[in-house]
């Protein structure tokens, strides 16, 4: 099974050797040259290099620091007229780089990546739910489901999100299967660190699974997910195509604004709130779909805050820890500059990041799906930025020692995952801390 996954990148890697002419337009538009400080640099000879390193030939420090750089926006998909997706294209120049590495050291890293995120996705929602609520996350509705809703891993970090996913889902009348986790990971990790057979062994793994529910549609909640099943795995996978697959792949937000008609009526309540949108561009139609949804809620005055569109979250703006600070900054400002009285996020990743500066500046940090649901009379406390904006691990670990109890978590693991995933997803400082290292 892994090994179809090897063959079929290095044959959707050689198509694009034949079909690229190096004509650069990707290079130009890409929002991350100028941050990355190779905006300067020839477009063809830094395409030249990025093809350089799929064939596994050595390129220019330039060549591979683009790769390095993608942020996922997507904005070289429609430039590109000769059939190529630059940036799978990037993704495959990084894939070559990570490859330089033994199979043992590509290996252990997956491994690595994978049991730490494990560690997180089962500990955080722990420190949040009552076992009776946790097990909301488990439960389907009805036995023949319309819809699969994946949720991936790391958005469980952030279960209030789910909750309200899935109380709209309800709300709608949609049966559906809720899968996600690390039992039903897409294989991004493994992805990451080179190791193909066990990434491959991983979503495929997955994807058999959405099949066999029968459903028509999964919905995906998470950006890094869409990506790696829907352009990285199932592509090229064997005897499959779009047209064959038993169902269809789709980002969650994006199936809700199609729903939007059946939806309003649900929206009784006013939301007299001004409300500006952390977006990012990288899945196609996620941020039109969340302004829809945001416009229909009455009472609600919607702010453009004509912020950098970049990366597809922003956990992948990471490789330029300084230009992240200064996204992340930026976005504050813009919202305090428009006088919102809330900042919306769409993503999980966004929300770790930003909602602990809530406590600094003028206007609430939410998820935007929670405006939503208030203007349905839904409601989910988010105990994540309830406890992040506490700031310390004690304080957090003395609110939530109920809760350790009752799920039997390890206090060595609480204290880790308190540390590391909660109040360690800072990349900007909050005003009076000290500047975080790169």
């Amino acid at each position: 099974m892994s090994t179809s996954f090897v063959d079929a990148l290095e044959a959707r890697s050689q198509d694009i050797l034949d079909r690229c002419t190096r004509c650069g337009g990707c290079f130009e538009v890409c929002p991350m040259t100028v941050p990355a400080g190779i905006a300067q640099d020839n477009p063809t000879e830094i395409v030249t290099g990025v093809l350089d390193l799929i064939r596994g030939e050595a390129a220019s420090a330039d060549a591979e620091r683009w790769a390095q750089v993608c942020s996922g926006s997507g904005s070289c998909i429609p430039r590109c007229q000769y059939g190529v997706n630059p940036r799978f294209m990037l993704t495959l120049a990084r894939l070559a780089i990570h490859r330089r590495a033994s199979a043992e050291t590509r290996h252990s890293k997956g491994v690595t990546a994978f049991a730490s995120m494990g560690r997180g996705v089962r500990v955080l929602p722990r420190m949040q739910l009552q076992p009776d609520v946790l097990a909301r996350l488990r439960t389907d509705r009805g036995t023949h489901p319309d819809v699969v809703f994946y949720t991936g891993c790391n958005v469980l970090k952030t279960p209030h999100i789910v909750l309200l996913c899935l109380d709209l889902l309800d709300a709608l009348e949609v049966s559906y299967r809720i899968m996600g986790g690390p039992g039903d990971c897409c294989g991004v990790l493994q992805f990451r660190a080179g190791d193909l057979d066990a990434s491959g062994r991983v979503a495929y793994g997955t994807t058999d699974r959405f099949a066999a529910t029968g459903a028509s549609k999964v919905l995906s909640w998470c950006p890094t997910c869409q990506v790696q099943l829907g352009e990285n795995v199932l592509p090229g996978r064997r005897g499959e195509s779009a047209a064959t697959r038993s169902y269809d792949l789709e980002a969650f937000v994006i199936y809700l604004a199609g729903q939007l008609d059946r939806l309003k009526p649900l929206l009784r309540h006013r939301v007299e709130k001004r409300v500006g949108l952390h977006e990012h561009p990288g899945i196609a139609g996620v941020t039109e779909a969340a302004v829809s949804l945001l416009r229909a809620i009455p009472g609600l005055d919607f702010v453009d805050l004509e912020q950098p569109r970049v990366g597809w979250m922003c956990n992948t703006l990471q490789p330029l820890p300084q230009f992240k600070r200064e996204v992340h900054h930026g976005i504050l400002e813009a919202a305090a500059r428009a006088g919102v009285t809330t900042l919306a996020g769409v993503y999980h990743a966004c929300h770790r990041e930003l909602c602990s500066h809530e406590a600094q500046w003028p206007f609430e940090i939410v998820n935007f799906l929670e405006l939503v649901g208030e203007s349905m009379g839904i409601s989910r406390e988010d105990h994540f930025k309830r406890l992040k904006k506490m700031q310390d691990v004690d304080a957090i670990l003395a609110d939530v020692m109920d809760l350790v109890e009752e799920h039997g978590l390890k206090l060595d693991d609480v204290r880790e995952v308190i540390a590391r995933d909660l109040l360690g997803d800072q990349p900007l400082p909050l005003r009076g801390a000290a500047v975080m290292s790169e």
